[in-house]
């Protein structure tokens, strides 16, 4: 299937990866020449089997791995050296387990951690760290200690320690995991309501579908197909040749899916 690049003709992509080949120090070569656009405001899944090279692909987003052949450039900066600082402003990423990104005594100094390191102080971080928190519902727990949260709670708040940095790029990973159903829709509709471009590493498909117009099948270190969800999950053949599988008795056909 070909690539889906239905975003204005004048604006900057948030992400552009042409050519991305990379090999472990032991040799193993995980990524095989991957060429990706995300145009702005986009929420798109990052699909895939274990083992696809999905993790390795969204290391080099932010330039925690380098060194391989080809590019990637985020809103028109290059990865690299001499724009590192900025680029890992701009592509914040959401790890699965909140509780590796929440270390601090309440949420409010978990939030402000990030623009305070960076320099922001005073009444800037304050405003940073209120918006950030009211981004996601959580504006009312900024004093409470991160462990005494829900874990869906925890969730949320590890999403405001990216936002309050203003990123570009918001990549999470298997943000639904762990999450019983009143936390996925609660996440869904916060992930809905940002204005920012979304990238989703995810195993759970009715997610993606309910989440992302778009979505990549990253197998064996290429981009094995780029569409419309809905297109892609439908295509059993597709799914059976990446092992890919959709909950038993669920119909992508039969869902209705909204960019907004």
């Amino acid at each position: 299937m070909g690539a889906v690049t239905d975003f204005p003709e004048s604006s900057t992509a948030s992400l552009e990866v042409s050519g991305l080949a990379y090999a472990y120090p032991d040799g193993h070569q995980a990524l095989f020449g991957v060429d990706l656009t995300l145009g702005r405001g986009e929420r798109v899944a990052l699909l895939g089997p274990n083992g696809a090279g999905k993790t390795t692909l969204v290391l080099h987003l932010n330039g925690i791995l380098t060194g391989g052949a080809g590019t990637v450039t985020v809103a028109g900066l290059p990865v690299g050296k001499r724009h590192m600082a900025e680029i890992r402003r701009k592509v914040g990423i959401v790890f699965q387990d909140p509780d590796d990104q929440l270390f601090m005594p309440t949420v409010r100094e978990d939030v402000a951690f990030g623009p305070a390191a960076a320099g922001v102080k005073g009444p800037e971080l304050e405003a940073r760290v209120h918006k950030a928190l009211a981004q996601v519902g959580m504006a009312e727990f900024a004093d409470r200690p991160p462990h005494h949260l829900s874990f869906g709670q925890r969730r949320r708040v590890a999403v405001a320690t990216v936002l309050v940095m203003e990123p570009e790029i918001l990549v999470l990973d298997e943000p639904s995991s762990n999450l019983d159903p009143a936390s996925r829709r609660e996440l869904a509709d916060i992930l809905r309501s940002l204005d920012v471009t979304v990238l989703m590493v995810t195993h759970d498909l009715p997610y993606a579908l309910e989440l992302c117009p778009r979505s990549v099948i990253l197998s064996e270190g290429v981009i094995a197909a780029d569409g419309t969800t809905g297109d892609l999950l439908a295509d059993e053949d597709l799914m059976r040749a990446h092992r890919l599988e959709l909950p038993f008795g669920f119909d992508p056909k039969s869902v209705k899916v909204t960019s907004a």
